[in-house]
């Protein structure tokens, strides 16, 4: 509605090659007799056209929920499951294919290097081991979002394995019995700076008004929690 000029689809540029449909199971009701039509038909129509045009394509979908129970629940349609159910291939969740978490690491880290422009050269041995321990709810994009925080604090050091403490929401119990009161005091105020500092997107003033205290105030605690270097410090000072 609303076309003034014809628009390349996805279907059609995808003509000759493969198209990838992810989490199929969010497509509304009402548009998967839509796809199911092109899929079966091997053409499409294009908006504000009358005549319809071949296509040629493979079709693959992806879905992290049980397409039998949204059938049950007369939320996707049988027929489209089964034309597109050819091949199944059900993929295990990250905490049954931990040997692929640190070649995921080195992965997110070229990525977010070039996206942040930070100069991380990775994570120690002891924190790619904690992450390879970890459950891993949120399966992949939970790793990512994890990389990305860490790369941000960093500070184009190593990211060590106290950089991860925000995963489990907590050190370790094996940290916490090597630190004394101190320590475990300066640990949990660390930990609570960036996760504040993470919530206003590294926001500094935002960040230092939710803790209550000034500006400069803020950049003194970050470089006393080793948090960011003295440069930092007066760079983000003068400006």
């Amino acid at each position: 509605t609303g076309a003034e000029t014809d628009h390349t689809g996805y279907f059609e540029a995808a003509n000759g090659g493969t198209l990838f449909l992810d989490e199929i199971s969010n497509l509304p009701f009402s548009s998967q007799s839509v796809l199911l039509r092109a899929i079966e038909q091997r053409a499409i129509t294009r908006v504000g056209e009358s005549r319809t045009r071949p296509v040629h394509i493979r079709v693959i979908a992806a879905t992290n929920r049980d397409l039998q129970e949204a059938i049950d629940a007369k939320e996707f349609r049988e027929d489209l499951y089964y034309r597109l159910h050819v091949i199944g291939i059900t993929v295990a969740p990250l905490r049954e294919r931990r040997a692929d978490i640190p070649l995921l690491i080195a992965h997110f880290v070229a990525k977010y290097n070039a996206e942040l422009n930070t100069h991380c050269p990775g994570f120690d041995p002891e924190a790619v081991q904690a992450l390879s321990d970890y459950p891993w709810r949120g399966n992949v994009r939970e790793l990512e979002n994890v990389v990305e925080r860490a790369l941000i604090f960093a500070d184009g050091h190593p990211v060590a394995l106290r950089d991860l403490s925000f995963v489990a929401g907590q050190i370790s119990d094996a940290d916490i019995g090597s630190l004394n009161l101190r320590d475990a005091a300066r640990e949990f105020e660390r930990q609570h700076v960036l996760k504040v500092l993470a919530t206003f997107g590294n926001n500094k003033a935002e960040t230092a008004h939710a803790l209550g205290i000034g500006l400069s105030s803020l950049y003194r605690k970050l470089e006393e929690l080793g948090v960011v270097k003295s440069s930092s410090t007066t760079e983000a000072s003068a400006s």
